[in-house]
């Protein structure tokens, strides 16, 4: 079993997408740095854009998530309404 991460800038955008994050993904772990906020979990981290948007209480597009990206690891799975994060084929 092999960790993906994805980590962001610290701010007021990313708290909700940090948020919906864990809310779906209850292996994940965060750590909190003073400008970054990266989360690890083993095997897969899914980004739903429902659950971003039930957060922010607007609508969300999945590629926002790059504008405050500092970087990822893990093979990348890309829709409309899920980004996903894994090592799994």
């Amino acid at each position: 079993m092999s960790n993906v991460f994805i980590a962001f800038q610290t701010n007021e955008d990313t708290r909700s997408i940090v948020e919906a994050i864990l809310a779906d993904n209850p292996n994940a772990k965060v750590n909190q740095q003073p400008a970054m906020v990266k989360i690890d979990a083993p095997d897969q981290i899914v980004v739903r854009r429902s659950t971003v948007e039930e957060h922010m209480s607007r609508p969300f597009d999945l590629q926002e998530l790059h504008v405050n990206l500092i970087t990822l690891s893990g093979h990348i799975n890309e829709t409309d309404d899920e980004f996903t994060l894994s090592w799994l084929h």
